[in-house]
């Protein structure tokens, strides 16, 4: 993924939505994008498990 400005990625965003968009539907996506973008961070800084660590573990705990 190329690095863009924020304003780039609210120009995309824009382009993307219907014109009859509300606020809160320009705000929901914002914020979505942003928690993505932290999600990946905090994945490329702390690491990930496999999904059959995440199953493994999600067995364990309906388990009991």
């Amino acid at each position: 993924m190329s690095m863009s400005t924020v304003k780039d990625e609210v120009r995309s965003l824009l382009k993307r939505l219907p014109d009859d968009c509300t606020l809160e539907d320009v705000q929901y996506h914002l914020y979505v994008i942003e928690k993505i973008r932290r999600g990946i961070h905090r994945a490329d800084k702390e690491g990930v498990i496999s999904q059959e660590e995440v199953e493994r573990r999600l067995n364990k705990w309906t388990s009991e």
